[in-house]
């Protein structure tokens, strides 16, 4: 099972749950856990949680608004982490763009986004066709790990 970690700002936590509901039928099957900070139980340390998540997940999901890019948080932490092991071959990140927003000339503007052409998600006349596409993005990118992972333990 794949582990996929949300970075967003809390102003998009609605969109952000919309795309998490999109997500239902890959946690059903047994094929992804999600998973984001609103998880965090009473007690717990929320920068450690948010920072074991972001440096362990298989899949980052860059939820991408202004918000996002005006958090200090997410920008200097999350997405610098996350852009860090995307360079080093540890994650898959992608860019989800949900509002519109100067995010080209970012870190993770040189990384393929979601929806298609990078066209934010509340554009879409039909944000559910938009988040469906965004689920067809993630199940390609499971499909292409699956298949690393498999041509990585032949080599073994």
């Amino acid at each position: 099972m794949k582990k996929i970690f949300f970075s967003y700002s809390h102003k998009d936590e609605d969109i952000r749950d919309k795309l998490d509901t999109q997500l239902a039928l890959l946690k059903r099957r047994g094929v992804i856990e999600a998973w984001h900070d609103r998880a965090i139980d009473v007690g717990s340390e929320l920068d450690k949680e948010i920072d074991e998540h972001v440096r362990n997940d298989d899949i980052i999901l860059l939820l991408i608004s202004p918000d996002f890019i005006a958090s200090d948080y997410c920008f200097d932490t999350e997405m610098k982490v996350a852009m860090e092991r995307h360079n080093s071959g540890d994650a898959i990140v992608m860019p989800i763009i949900i509002r519109p927003c100067d995010w080209q000339e970012a870190p993770f503007g040189k990384l393929m986004a979601a929806p298609k052409d990078g066209r934010p998600v509340t554009l879409w006349e039909n944000q559910d066709s938009a988040f469906l596409d965004v689920v067809d993005s993630i199940k390609r990118a499971l499909k292409k790990s699956s298949n690393k992972s498999a041509v990585s333990r032949g080599k073994a």
